[in-house]
């Protein structure tokens, strides 16, 4: 399970004594255990992709602020915190197989039209999780589906 993968990073992390990989591993863990009291259940390998990509999603978005903000200082701590995280995503899909994907699951839901849309996501979603930016992906299928 990639939970386990994830207290093994921070042990090894520890052993080394690399503070910036532990502080980051332990903010991932804080959060995949606080979805878990949240929910009242352990988590899937899925549901620690979401909470990783949504963690993701935050160091992104605070790196263009603090940029914004002159802030260079943060913004090396928030890329190194990116890429210890991006280390526990799966590879991402290229271009063609994001638009192969598409098109089978607007094929298999029967979607033609923008009504369509949610249930041709909701399938594209449990797909494509952590593989692709899904914002991205939404704007494709409603182009595909509008035109």
């Amino acid at each position: 399970m990639l939970k386990a993968r994830i207290t093994e990073d921070m042990k090894t992390a520890m052993r080394a004594k690399d503070a910036a990989r532990l502080s980051t591993v332990r903010l991932l863990l804080a959060a995949i255990k606080q979805r878990e009291i949240d929910e009242r259940r352990e988590l899937s390998d899925a549901d620690v992709l979401a909470v990783i990509e949504k963690m993701v999603k935050q160091r992104r978005d605070s790196i263009v602020q603090f940029e914004a903000g002159k802030r260079m200082d943060l913004v090396a701590v928030e890329q190194g915190e990116l890429a210890v995280l991006q280390g526990y995503q799966p590879a991402r899909m290229s271009e063609a197989e994001i638009d192969a994907a598409i098109a089978a699951a607007i094929a298999s839901t029967g979607a033609s039209g923008p009504a369509g849309m949610g249930k041709v996501m909701a399938e594209l979603k449990a797909k494509l999780a952590g593989r692709a930016d899904m914002g991205a992906v939404s704007a494709r299928v409603k182009a595909k589906l509008t035109a």
